[in-house]
């Protein structure tokens, strides 16, 4: 049995930004960033894409990563499953290339500032863990106490039990995180028999920082992305002082 898979799934379709996977972001398509980050990762033994389309696979094949299928269209639809996507890459590994492996590790191409480092420390911790799931996270930007809904009327609505005033002060809150969308590790053996990210009581949390935590789907979110991304590459050519 292997080791570990990284797998980007990048449909070409996409409501929220057209052609998401392969925007130019800061030069670089989106998806490159992601091929690139688990090209360095030490811990992974493949890095393949899973996609529907043929110019996503074109240019993913150009920054390194295998494309050795394309997805069944009915797995590239707004409404298809990310866990029927994964199965499939798995199956069709093990059908066609007698290719199993220990651990997938999911990587979207939407969370462009994850790097090398967090993959290999999430893998890493699922080993030390014997891990089901390990899940990327972030400290969450507002606690649950300081959420509410709305009504029709603009009428507050309590999501959580009343809190007395002092009880929202951040100093006395508890620490609560995020899933941050970056990366997922799963045991393939317990995904396939689970078919959830989430196993009940065995999914652990891989903390990471809030600038490598931004994921896009937005136009906005995007632009955003795009001067932060521009920002950072511009800064790690500025030449150090000798």
């Amino acid at each position: 049995m292997a080791g570990v898979v990284g797998l980007i799934t990048a449909r070409g379709g996409s409501k929220g930004v057209p052609r998401k996977n392969i925007q130019v972001l800061a030069g670089k398509p989106l998806i490159a960033w992601t091929i690139e980050a688990a090209l360095q990762s030490q811990e992974l033994d493949r890095v393949i894409v899973s996609t529907d389309d043929r110019e996503i696979a074109s240019i993913s094949r150009r920054y390194g990563a295998e494309v050795p299928f394309l997805r069944p269209l009915e797995l590239a639809l707004d409404a298809s499953s990310h866990v029927d996507v994964i199965l499939h890459a798995i199956n069709w590994l093990a059908q066609n290339e007698q290719y199993d492996t220990k651990y997938i590790t999911l990587l979207q191409p939407t969370s462009p500032f994850r790097i090398a480092d967090d993959i290999d420390g999430a893998i890493q911790f699922a080993r030390e863990k014997n891990a089901k799931s390990v899940i990327g996270m972030m400290e969450a930007p507002s606690h649950p106490v300081c959420l509410r809904g709305m009504n029709e009327e603009g009428l507050l609505l309590e999501l959580v039990p009343e809190q007395e005033e002092s009880a929202l002060r951040r100093q006395v809150l508890t620490e609560v995180y995020a899933f941050n969308g970056a990366l997922y590790v799963l045991e393939v053996d317990s995904f396939k028999e689970s078919e959830t990210f989430r196993p009940y009581r065995e999914t652990y949390g891989y903390k990471m920082p809030p600038e490598r935590s931004w994921e896009i789907d937005t136009e906005w979110e995007f632009l955003v992305a795009s001067l932060l991304m521009e920002n950072q590459v511009q800064s790690s050519r500025v030449p150090k002082a000798a």
